[in-house]
């Protein structure tokens, strides 16, 4: 099992950002996941919310294999820009593995990929946001 949370310490997310391989931007907000039974660093994200939201880094831990797992943070890290009001979100081409990126429902969109969350969290419109493996 593990644990997703919002990171609130600017030296927590920028010690999380450097051990998963991205540095801390400044201004974003950031989850982290870690092991319920150890604590141990698993992945995080790192993202922004305006008119849409961005996310710059879903990364995993050097060397972790946990797709399952990293798929849940993407949808989190979503769910949360989706319920801010922000349903249009870009990802950066970089901020995963391409597999995972599609997997939780972005697409290709020129110099990123792009998802429109409408109803994808509230269950009203679910059409088009299946995970394709």
């Amino acid at each position: 099992m593990f644990k997703i949370s919002a990171i609130q310490d600017p030296s927590e997310q920028e010690n999380v950002a450097k051990a998963c391989g991205s540095a801390k931007k400044d201004g974003f907000f950031a989850y982290v996941m870690r092991d319920c039974d150890t604590s141990e660093l698993m992945g995080f994200s790192q993202f922004e919310i305006g008119e849409t939201g961005y996310i710059s880094d879903l990364k995993a831990v050097p060397g972790s294999d946990d797709f399952e797992a990293m798929f849940i943070l993407g949808r989190t890290t979503m769910n949360f820009i989706d319920m801010c009001g922000a349903h249009i979100c870009r990802m950066a081409n970089d901020a995963a593995d391409e597999k995972l990126i599609r997997a939780i429902g972005f697409k290709p969109d020129g110099d990123a990929y792009t998802v429109d969350m409408t109803g994808m969290f509230d269950g009203s419109h679910c059409e088009g946001h299946a995970v394709k493996l």
